[in-house]
């Protein structure tokens, strides 16, 4: 079993350089900021997208469907692998095997299981190079864990412009490839997502290769693991998985229409900036900051034509 590299050495942090720039001091004019609502309702319909049934996975539990949105341009090797492993129905009949508080659920089909077509190993896929063309909206409120942190393609994402690096980040709702102690050992086999505070320590340790798009609440309120690591301790604790299914190979009329708010677009950064600085009428002390984890990402269902 793979346990994300969960033990991880003690020690204090002797510098702060590189953490990223200071927050946005500019000052903004409360009447140019919408509320979250009216954000949303401002967004049109060339502001939202259609899932790609070809990079969106449906995992079937007994009471409810979860939905995931692949991140191909992040991690191609391990979405490859993943789709090679849907194919051939690997998970029919895998479990939830561990669900650890405030951390993460992490689902098995047995150590032992064939992976047939699928590789067995892989290179991590932790960061990857930062094209030009890879869209990217910058949160002006700074980032602990990276010189700059905000959203790309739909997820969570933080970079470094001087060495020219980005990667996904560990919010909540992504979702993860379980490895062991050796770099290579992810296969996308034994796969996670995060269910509870921002385990962003993990970022550029563990390949991401996606989020959790619909059903998080069948994930966050799973029984939590008694054993080590939040491990179920016996085959009866496990929660079984019905199957998972790339949305291009279930019936059009059985899939998931969902769409997701564009974000490249300006309904989007408004949208953002209306979660900063919270208008509606309940704050007192809007806090006029962000931080990446804080900032959802709006699905919808597919309006009816």
């Amino acid at each position: 079993m793979k346990y994300l590299i969960p033990l991880l050495a003690l020690g204090l942090i002797s510098s702060c350089k590189g953490v990223g720039p200071a927050p946005n001091e500019t000052v903004v004019d409360p009447d140019t900021v919408l509320t979250t609502a009216e954000a949303m309702a401002a967004a049109g319909p060339e502001d939202w997208r259609d899932v790609d049934p070809d990079n969106v996975i449906y995992m079937e539990l007994t009471n409810g469907r979860v939905v995931m949105e692949l991140a191909p341009g992040f991690a191609p090797n391990h979405v490859r692998n993943l789709k090679t492993l849907i194919e051939q129905k690997y998970f029919d009949g895998a479990s939830i095997v561990r669900s650890q508080e405030n951390y993460v659920a992490q689902w098995s089909a047995g150590e032992d299981k064939p992976l047939g077509k699928a590789k067995t190993t892989l290179d991590p896929e932790w960061e990857m190079d930062w094209a030009p063309n890879i869209p990217f909206l910058e949160l002006k409120d700074g980032d602990v864990y990276a010189p700059v942190a905000g959203i790309s393609t739909g997820m969570p994402a933080a970079g470094d412009p001087k060495s020219g690096r980005i990667w996904l980040a560990h919010c909540y709702g992504m979702l993860g490839v379980g490895r062991g102690n050796e770099i290579d050992s992810g296969n996308s086999a034994e796969l996670y997502v995060v269910t509870g505070h921002a385990p962003r320590h993990l970022d550029k340790n563990v390949t991401l290769i996606g989020r959790v798009i619909m059903g998080m609440e069948l994930l966050t309120t799973l029984p939590r693991g008694t054993g080590p690591l939040g491990f179920y301790e016996t085959p009866e604790e496990n929660v079984p998985i019905t199957s998972i299914r790339l949305g291009s190979d279930v019936p059009e009329a059985q899939r998931s229409n969902l769409q997701i708010m564009r974000t490249d677009s300006k309904a989007y950064a408004d949208f953002v900036q209306a979660r900063r600085y919270r208008k509606e009428d309940w704050f007192v002390a809007p806090t006029g900051r962000l931080e990446l984890c804080n900032v959802p990402i709006p699905v919808r269902d597919t309006p009816a034509k």
